[in-house]
């Protein structure tokens, strides 16, 4: 027997469309700007910051995928796309024999360094200057919440 859905009500569709229209606006304009102030995709700076934030800049690419949320397909063709021009290595995990680790290149560590003081710049105009503190204190304590009961 099918469950009735359980409809969302008049003021909890209209929160969650506002949350996914700013999502995809803000993510859209974050992106264009990315791309047009440096030589950076989104998809580039997002791979670069895990990397630059790993302790040796390397990574498992399944590991990196997962932090990304990415599928493991996407990851390969990204790195590919990365490792031409030379912002990424792939280097082989000798640690059980199986997979590889990405890791951040000379020219891939300026990129980023490059790229983050205008894309902060960016993220502040576009979003963290337009709140209070308290509404980013209220709406960091929302997204951890989702996160972690995503993470279950």
């Amino acid at each position: 027997m099918t469950e009735t859905p359980r409809w969302l009500s008049p003021a909890q569709q209209n929160a969650w469309r506002c949350f996914v229209r700013m999502q995809e606006k803000l993510n859209g304009r974050v992106s264009r700007d990315l791309q047009a102030e440096s030589c950076l995709s989104a998809a580039d700076y997002r791979v670069l910051v895990h990397l630059a934030d790993a302790p040796d800049g390397r990574m498992r690419s399944s590991d990196l995928a997962r932090s990304v949320e990415w599928e493991q397909s996407r990851m390969s063709h990204q790195v590919a796309r990365m490792v031409k021009r030379g912002l990424v290595c792939r280097e082989g995990c000798f640690k059980g024999g199986r997979g590889t680790f990405v890791v951040i290149t000379p020219d891939g560590r300026r990129a980023i360094a490059e790229a983050a003081p205008r894309h902060v710049e960016t993220v502040r105009r576009l979003f963290i200057d337009l709140l209070t503190p308290d509404e980013l204190r209220t709406l960091a304590r929302v997204s951890r919440r989702v996160v972690e009961q995503l993470e279950k």
